[in-house]
């Protein structure tokens, strides 16, 4: 298998992968308060959610950032804790006046995710000398991942919000409070004090 098709299909398992479910936890509560109508702006989201996430990974994966791998694992639930309090204290909603900020702190939070994907792209790489295919084939994998995640997500909110007619703010704030909850419970188990 070529080394680009083996990245590529090895970063779609790893975000479609149930165990790793905090990273699909992320993306629950990213989409929580989008509608159907919106895809530009999530995809968007999604998009900058990556960037940081490729970013993070070169640097670490290069040796030039390292941060200790307990401190990144009770850092990202509180990525997931902040984008439901954000989903639920955020009066803008999803209008394109928020969409800076909301790009800036999806950004954010990939350089953090990306922290937690580091040490296992490091010890799959074959070859030090050349970083840029596996990078690439990874993150291609990782955001083709994502959007099938995201389509889901998305998916099944439109079967709510359509189908069955649950008001918007009642959906955003039972995902939101639901991702939440279970990024508490990962904080707890992960704290490093």
């Amino acid at each position: 298998m070529h080394p680009f098709a083996f990245y590529l299909q090895l970063g779609f398992e790893h975000i479609s992968d149930l165990a790793g479910y905090d990273h699909i936890l992320f993306l629950v509560a990213l989409c929580a308060v989008y509608r159907i109508e919106q895809w530009r702006n999530l995809l968007v989201l999604v998009t900058a959610f990556t960037v940081g996430h490729s970013v993070t990974l070169a640097l670490a994966s290069s040796d030039v950032l390292t941060i200790p791998s307990t401190i990144i694992e009770f850092l990202i639930p509180t990525t997931i804790l902040l984008t439901a309090l954000h989903n639920v204290l955020s009066h803008s909603d999803t209008e394109q006046t928020g969409m800076g900020r909301k790009y800036a702190m999806a950004l954010f939070f990939g350089l953090i995710h990306g922290m937690g994907f580091s040490n296992y792209f490091r010890a799959l790489m074959m070859d030090d000398s050349s970083i840029l295919v596996p990078l690439l084939g990874f993150n291609i994998g990782i955001e083709l991942g994502q959007l099938l995640v995201v389509a889901f997500i998305v998916g099944v909110s439109v079967v709510f919000l359509k189908v069955v007619r649950v008001q918007q703010r009642e959906w955003n704030l039972f995902i939101s409070g639901a991702a939440a909850g279970m990024s508490l419970l990962l904080m707890f188990e992960n704290r490093f004090w």
